[in-house]
């Protein structure tokens, strides 16, 4: 069946308006197979625990009194500009495979599959770097600093924490969206303590003087611009990512939009007022940036007696957070094979769905062996602080690749003429132009380190190497799926 793949004849700047509409009524009619479990509520609830990254607040306070600055221009220059887009694509294209879906039709097949390649192995390398983190809130939780630095302990938690998402993402989103939201629960209620803890402390005569909204002007410097770019696109990304699950949504066209609207005031006041906090107990230099609220509750409950045993509560909970985003980083991850799989760039192993919980089985348990193989690569040989900005780094890069894209559908996809393609008013173009020249200084400044490392050139070598060479490994999975497509065609004209 011709699932819409292009010969090298036709080029994707001529897509015609029936080949248009005849993927969107193929994306749609695979869709159709899926159980639709998510309601409004859900898709609140997952876009706050997959956006509000708790390592976020931690390098936001690496800029002082100046975090409030930073914050407030990410939140205009790439925040409001991610969610205008996200909103505008979801209501006029609710796809399974989001992103995907929208470049593959707005900028031809080829740009399609490297972005969904770049989702890919932006997902892969975030999971598989997740035993880091849980492993440092567990050291924080009950007392023993060894275990943040403990490969084996990094090692068990994430062959665990694999196998416990395969198992989820088998069963389907009936059941792991329940972790998801109680993860998001779990985690404003952790951010509710986080919040309130200089407030108490302040007013027990603690702390001397607190001020949540005081502001410096920064100084522009290679560090904050770089941290600036972090806090942009690290941690105020992710609206686009529930997209990717429009087919498994209920009313799609109108939930994922509302639930960005509603989620996004919350997420905000969480981010800023989460800095303010971890900054009340710790110096800039003195931050954890792998655990940096456990690392602010453990000191800020550490004079109030019986009450200090609500610390390990809430790092547990922070913990029970990092579970629930790798669940839907995961899900999310494991469609991209199955989509790219429907347009015949993958082979048809990865479309199979279970039986009984219909969920792409086989694309499941390829993603969680990768996965974990990457991780395990990846905490060799270095010290946990510098694996962790590796992995990170790599992974935000590939991230940004995608927003580049993301931003460029409202500009230049329109202007190539793609058919059906949703006209953006001007005030939606200027927002995506602000978000894209932001995600070109992220990409540009993530190659370099916010932490000490041995050597700043080669940590930049490490990370330039391995987003070319898996975006160059993307290309090659590119052409090979083509020659098959080709092949099978050849075959069929026999």
């Amino acid at each position: 069946m011709n699932v819409g793949v292009r010969t090298d004849d036709t080029p994707a700047s001529l897509t015609s308006a029936s080949a248009a509409a005849g993927d969107v009524a193929r994306v749609e009619q695979r869709s159709a197979a899926f159980k639709k479990e998510l309601g409004l509520a859900d898709l609140v609830l997952q876009q706050i625990v997959y956006v509000v990254g708790i390592v976020w607040v931690g390098a936001a306070a690496k800029l002082g009194q100046s975090h409030m600055v930073f914050w407030l221009a990410a939140m205009l220059l790439f925040y409001l500009p991610q969610a205008a887009v996200v909103i505008h694509l979801s209501r006029a294209l609710p796809l399974e495979g989001g992103l995907y879906q929208w470049t593959k039709l707005g900028f031809g097949e080829a740009a399609g599959f490297m972005v969904a390649w770049n989702l890919w192995m932006y997902a892969v390398v975030l999971i598989s770097s997740i035993g880091l983190p849980i492993a440092s809130n567990l050291a924080y939780a009950f007392g023993v600093p060894w275990l943040a630095s403990s490969k084996p302990v990094i090692v068990a938690v994430s062959c665990a924490l694999m196998g416990t998402l395969i198992a989820l993402g088998i069963l389907g989103l009936g059941v792991s969206k329940w972790l998801h939201n109680a993860g998001s629960v779990m985690l404003v209620a952790a951010f509710v303590v986080l919040i309130a803890l200089p407030f108490v402390q302040h007013a027990r005569g603690v702390l001397p003087a607190y001020h949540p909204f005081a502001m410096a002007m920064p100084t522009l410097t290679l560090l904050s611009l770089n941290i600036f770019g972090k806090l942009a696109v690290g941690a105020l990304s992710g609206f686009e990512y529930v997209a990717v699950l429009a087919g498994e949504c209920r009313d799609p066209e109108r939930t994922i939009g509302r639930a960005t609207l509603i989620a996004a005031p919350i997420i905000a006041v969480m981010f800023i007022l989460g800095t303010s906090a971890v900054l009340a107990f710790s110096t800039p230099g003195q931050v954890d940036l792998i655990a940096p609220i456990p690392q602010t509750i453990t000191r800020g409950l550490g004079s109030l007696g019986a009450a200090a045993a609500v610390g390990p509560v809430v790092i547990l909970m922070l913990t029970s957070r990092l579970i629930a985003n790798s669940s839907i980083v995961f899900t999310g991850n494991t469609r991209m094979p199955m989509v790219a799989g429907w347009d015949q760039l993958l082979p048809a192993w990865f479309t199979r769905l279970h039986p009984r919980f219909r969920t792409p089985v086989n694309s499941i348990l390829f993603v969680g062996a990768v996965s974990l193989v990457f991780g395990l690569a990846g905490i060799a040989g270095v010290g946990e602080q510098e694996a962790f900005q590796l992995l990170d780094n790599a992974a935000g890069i590939l991230y940004g690749l995608t927003y580049l894209v993301l931003f460029a559908l409202p500009l230049a996809a329109t202007a190539r003429g793609v058919a059906s393609w949703p006209r953006p008013s001007w005030l939606l173009r200027i927002a995506a132009m602000a978000g894209l020249g932001t995600t070109i200084l992220f990409v540009i400044l993530s190659i370099f380190p916010i932490i000490d490392v041995p050597s700043w050139r080669t940590f930049a070598l490490k990370i330039s190497g391995v987003v070319i060479g898996l975006n160059l490994l993307g290309v090659l999975v590119y052409r090979l799926g083509g020659r098959r497509y080709e092949r099978q065609t050849m075959a069929l004209d026999r």
